[in-house]
């Protein structure tokens, strides 16, 4: 049993160290019952599963998922990494997997640079 704890948790922290995450692009690309989801997460960031199930049910007829739909939705944003899901089953809290923007090399390299010309111009005056 308590393998499969750890298992889990590691999982979980797998998860929260990867630099994937959701960009406006891929949001675009999502099926749309699992693109309804995200659009109502990243205005939320973070919900208890309680807080979905309430939020997916107060849609129009038309729009609104099934439960099991949505269970299977919600499971799928998981694994793909567009969500972070905390706890089991009714005290599942979900957060927005955000990605990491990452920092221009740029800079860095400009700077790297100017120093080495600084450096070669002393040494060789």
């Amino acid at each position: 049993m308590s393998g499969s704890i750890f298992g889990r948790l590691q999982q979980q922290l797998d998860i929260q160290n990867r630099a994937e995450g959701i960009s406006a692009l891929d949001l675009a690309q999502l099926p749309s019952g699992l693109r309804k989801i995200m659009r109502l997460m990243l205005r939320e960031i973070e919900m208890s599963h309680a807080a979905i199930l309430e939020a997916m049910s107060d849609q129009p007829e038309p729009d609104r998922m099934k439960p099991g739909d949505l269970e299977n939705a919600l499971s799928t944003l998981s694994q793909q990494g567009w969500l972070i899901c905390r706890g089991e089953g009714d005290r599942r809290n979900y957060t927005v997997n955000l990605r990491r923007k990452q920092g221009s090399s740029l800079a860095g390299s400009i700077f790297n640079s100017l120093e080495e010309r600084i450096r070669d111009q002393k040494g060789s005056g």
